[in-house]
C-alpha cells in the first residue's frame, strides 16, 4: 500500500504547495495529488493555480515523491493532445515519477472556455475519446483521430518517457470502472465502495487504485470541525452538485446547510489517530492500494508532524 497527500490547490497558493510537498517526501509520504482546477470550491478558499507548472516545480524540488493529479478532465477546458503532451514531459522531469488521473470533470473549471458543459452521456463519451487520443499519441509518430466529439490532427508529441505514465481514471460505477480497466491503468475513487473494484476487475483491470479519504485533524475536534465548515462544506453536498454547479458563488449557497452533524458523517474528525485509521480501513478493506489523506484541518504543517509521529506506522501495518 502507498499513502499519499492531497495537495489543496484550492485553499494554498502555489509556493505554498511545492513547500508542503517538499515537506511531505520528509515525512515519508510516498506521492502527492493535486486537483487541476480552474477555480476553487468556495470564495473563501482563494486559490486555484496551474496544476501542471506546481508539479513540475515539485518534481524538481524532490526525489522519490510520487505525483498525480487527481484529477484532470482531458475534454472541454484541455484537448486531450495537450494532456499527452504535458503528461509525458512530468513524466520526463519526474523521472517517472508521475501519474495521470483523469476524469470527466465539473463545470465549475470547464464551462469557462466558453464551450458549455455535456451531459453526463456526453462527458463520458468524451472522456472515451480523449483517452484514446492519449494513447495513440504516446505510440509516437504523427497521429490523426476523428471521434464523434474530439479530433486529431496530424499531431506527435516528440519528448516521449520510454514507459507512459499511469493513467487512473476516476470511477463511480460499473461503466466508469470499465473505461478504467479497457484504457485505463488503474482507478480512482472517492468513496469506499467495494462494488467499483468489483466492477473494474470483471472487467479486466488490473492496476493501481485510488482513493481520497476526508479527514481534519486539528489539536481538538470542534477546531477540526470549524475548518471544515469554512472551506471544505462543499464536499458534503455530493457528485450530483459537484459535478454542474459553475462557479464558487453557487456552492457557497449549495453548501449554507451544511452542519457539524453532516461534517461527521464524511470527515474523520480531530487528534485521535485511531479515528483516521478506522476511516483509511474502510477503503483498504474495500481494495484500495493507493490511499490519500485529504486533510481538511487548519494547520498542514501540524498534520505533516502529526502522520510521521501518530499515523504512518499505523496506516502502513493495515496494507
Amino acid at each position: 500500500m502507498q499513502i499519499g497527500y492531497k495537495l489543496a490547490a484550492e485553499g494554498y497558493g502555489p509556493q505554498e504547495m511545492i513547500r508542503q510537498a517538499v515537506r511531505a517526501e520528509e515525512v515519508g509520504f510516498d506521492f502527492v495529488e493535486m486537483s487541476d482546477h480552474y477555480h476553487p470550491w468556495l470564495e473563501a478558499q482563494g486559490h486555484s493555480s496551474f496544476a501542471w507548472s506546481v508539479l513540475g516545480a515539485i518534481a524538481a524540488k524532490t526525489g522519490t515523491l510520487g505525483l498525480a493529479t487527481g484529477v484532470t478532465c482531458p475534454t472541454v477546458r484541455y484537448h486531450p493532445a495537450i494532456i499527452a503532451q504535458a503528461a509525458a514531459t512530468l513524466a520526463l522531469v519526474s523521472d517517472g515519477r508521475f501519474t495521470l488521473g483523469v476524469g470527466a470533470g465539473e463545470r465549475l473549471n470547464e464551462h469557462v472556455v466558453g464551450q458549455g458543459f455535456p451531459s453526463v452521456r456526453g462527458r463520458h463519451e468524451r472522456l472515451r475519446e480523449a483517452l484514446e487520443i492519449i494513447r495513440l499519441l504516446w505510440q509516437g509518430g504523427y497521429q490523426s483521430y476523428d471521434g464523434r466529439h474530439l479530433h486529431l490532427e496530424d499531431a506527435r508529441v516528440f519528448d516521449l518517457p520510454e514507459t507512459p505514465p499511469v493513467i487512473a481514471v476516476a470511477a463511480s460505477g460499473r461503466s466508469s470502472a470499465t473505461l478504467a480497466a479497457e484504457l485505463g491503468d488503474g482507478l480512482f475513487v472517492t468513496e469506499p465502495k467495494d462494488s467499483i473494484v468489483e466492477h473494474y476487475r470483471e472487467a479486466g483491470g488490473r492496476g493501481p487504485r485510488y482513493a481520497e479519504v476526508p479527514m481534519a485533524w486539528a489539536t481538538d475536534d470542534r477546531q477540526a470541525v470549524e475548518a471544515v465548515l469554512q472551506t471544505s462544506r462543499w464536499m458534503v453536498t455530493g457528485w450530483k452538485v459537484m459535478s454542474e454547479l459553475p462557479n464558487p458563488v453557487n456552492f457557497d449557497a449549495a453548501s449554507g446547510y451544511v452542519e457539524e452533524r453532516h461534517v461527521r458523517e464524511l470527515f474523520s474528525i480531530g487528534p485521535d489517530p485511531e479515528v483516521h485509521v478506522a476511516a483509511v480501513r474502510r477503503y483498504v478493506e474495500a481494495g484500495y492500494d493507493h490511499i490519500v489523506l485529504q486533510n481538511a484541518g487548519p494547520d498542514p504543517d501540524g498534520f505533516l508532524d502529526y502522520f510521521a509521529s501518530d499515523l504512518a506506522g499505523r496506516l502502513r501495518s493495515l496494507g
